[in-house]
């Protein structure tokens, strides 16, 4: 259930909210050497201001395929420019409009982390169910353990709902 939450906060990264931070772009792939790889691997990621990010490419020969790699990425909507051997990105001021459009993705991407943490508790609430009828638990042993799993999954599930709750605090202040 950690790993989720690590990965609900990755996704979250990637929410811009009107400021430009190197882990908005990081881990977009980009087709370089006959594979795809995250552009973190490919490129010094910096933010000289605050509405910008600045991507310098360690080999300029995939700056074409970096520049489409971000053109393409349709959650980040950036237009990247080339700018001799570097390529920069303003990161525009956030609308009403775009703020909403972010507000949704927020609840889609913590509908998919409450998904993740259901499934790892059916996971374990049937090697619970298969313990004890394999007689290597008592059921009240097995109630026990239940009801465990589940606090757990609510304290998680209570976690996911307070990040969301703050994401969104910083998407819709103006």
């Amino acid at each position: 259930m950690e790993k989720a939450l690590k990965i609900l906060h990755q996704d979250l990264v990637n929410l811009k909210v009107g400021r430009a931070t190197p882990a908005l772009v990081e881990q977009i792939q980009v087709e370089a050497y006959e594979t795809k790889m995250p552009l973190v691997e490919l490129a010094t990621i910096t933010s000289p201001e605050p509405n910008q990010l600045l991507i310098t490419p360690f080999d300029q020969t995939i700056i074409k395929n970096i520049e489409k790699a971000l053109a393409l990425d349709r959650d980040l909507g950036l237009s990247p420019v080339v700018d001799g051997e570097v390529i920069r990105l303003t990161i525009p001021p956030l609308n009403e409009e775009r703020r909403r459009e972010l507000v949704k993705l927020l609840g889609q991407k913590l509908e998919s982390a409450r998904i993740m943490i259901r499934q790892i508790r059916q996971g374990k609430m049937q090697e619970i169910r298969g313990a004890f009828e394999n007689k290597e638990i008592s059921e009240d042993e097995k109630f026990r353990k239940e009801k465990e799993l589940q606090d757990i999954t609510d304290e998680f599930n209570q976690k996911i709902a307070e990040i969301g709750r703050q994401k969104e605090q910083q998407l819709l202040t103006v």
